[in-house]
């Protein structure tokens, strides 16, 4: 049998509900969604005639059904006479689909939060009307973030760190764990001269809204024992932040840069130098330091399309790089070492160099071996020691 039962119809009554129609209704936005119909799936003029007894089982199970409404019509069938068969069902109105569903306590936590936010902050209805089953889920967190949100909007410019927002029952972990929501809330009521819109993403979240970030950072080792880059030290390992490294007036002509930290620790001296303890991508704290533009710069990344991607990116901030370590003859020379990219970046490059670029897209399309990549930390240190030696003297 293909007939809608009592279960099926109040399947599809929970269908509205995890739509959120039903919680809708408290927002004055679904008012008209009742009476509902519903999809009833009646029995056909041929079940009347070869299951007369289970339709009269099935009509007598939806009439005992508790909160729905059935419409009638006479059916004359030539074998069972005149009878009588629902055609169409309905749940008459909001406080009938709740208690079918169980969910009355649910919509009254609900309408709660809509009547605080109507006073709170009335923009912000939109959002529970979008979200309704999430703003169920934020019901217990829902008045602090309310707060939050008006605490940020008086002040429209706060240059504060999030640890400085000081209202009753919030501190910095409960707004850095409900930063997606804060964020969405925060972009519906703020307007768009007060929203950072180069900063995306949940890490983000404090510089986009006029917070302050957490200083980028920038480790670095002096390599020339002659430089001091604090009084009693010889080559010490620092990190600074990224306006003070901006700051630095060392008597530095060449920069290397490289991503393992041992690589880091352990490159070796060289005069008029210093190593940087690289960041991957993120090359904005590094072009604050305007002094680098007249240093020579040596980037050592992995021989794989990352490192190629990232060699490509610093060039943009300081297009006189060059790679170290990143050639044929250093792949080649460990390929005992050879591992795999199992994610490659294959991509156009507008800053590598001529044998950069037959190097990458050897690496791209498996011109030398299936997805291979050497990282750094495996190229030998008397191999590092022999090519930084002809480096310096180019």
């Amino acid at each position: 049998m293909n007939w809608s039962t009592a279960a099926h119809l109040k399947a599809q009554l929970y269908r509205a509900w995890e739509r959120g129609d039903l919680l809708r209704v408290a927002l004055g936005a679904g008012d008209s969604c009742f009476p509902l119909r519903l999809t009833l799936k009646a029995p056909a003029s041929a079940d009347l005639t070869h299951q007369f007894q289970a339709v009269r089982m099935w009509a007598a199970q939806l009439s005992d059904t508790r909160y729905l409404h059935l419409e009638w019509q006479e059916v004359r069938h030539r074998v069972q006479g005149s009878q009588r068969l629902p055609v169409s069902a309905w749940v008459r109105t909001r406080d009938d689909a709740l208690d079918w569903l169980g969910m009355r306590h649910e919509y009254r936590r609900f309408a709660e939060l809509v009547a605080v936010t109507r006073d709170a902050n009335p923009a912000l209805l939109a959002w529970l009307e979008r979200y309704p089953l999430r703003a169920l889920d934020l019901a217990d967190a829902w008045p602090r973030l309310l707060s939050v949100v008006g605490w940020r909007v008086a002040r429209p410019r706060p240059d504060l760190y999030l640890r400085q927002v000081d209202l009753p029952g919030v501190h910095t972990k409960f707004i850095e764990s409900h930063r997606a929501v804060l964020s969405e809330l925060l972009t519906l009521v703020l307007p768009e001269s007060q929203i950072d819109g180069r900063q995306n993403g949940i890490a983000q979240f404090a510089l986009r809204f006029g917070f302050l970030g957490k200083p980028a950072r920038i480790r670095l080792r002096v390599l020339d024992p002659g430089i001091h880059a604090a009084p009693g030290t010889c080559c010490p390992d620092m990190t600074l932040d990224a306006d003070s490294f901006a700051a630095l007036r060392l008597p530095v002509t060449r920069v290397f840069i490289t991503e393992n930290e041992i690589n880091f620790l352990a490159f070796p001296r060289v005069a008029g130098a210093l190593v940087v303890f690289g960041a991957g991508y993120g090359w904005d704290a590094l072009a604050r330091a305007r002094w680098l533009g007249d240093c020579r710069i040596h980037y050592w990344g992995d021989i794989d399309t990352h490192g190629f991607a990232i060699l490509d990116g610093l060039r943009t901030v300081f297009p006189q790089v060059e790679s170290l370590l990143m050639d044929r003859s250093t792949l080649d020379a460990h390929a005992e070492f050879w591992g795999v990219d199992d994610t490659p970046v294959i991509a156009r490059f507008a800053n590598l160099h001529p044998d950069e670029q037959v190097l990458y897209n050897d690496l791209c399309y498996n011109h030398i071996g299936n997805k291979i990549r050497l990282e750094q930390e495996h190229v030998r240190f008397h191999w590092l020691t022999v090519q930084l030696a002809r480096a310096l003297v180019e």
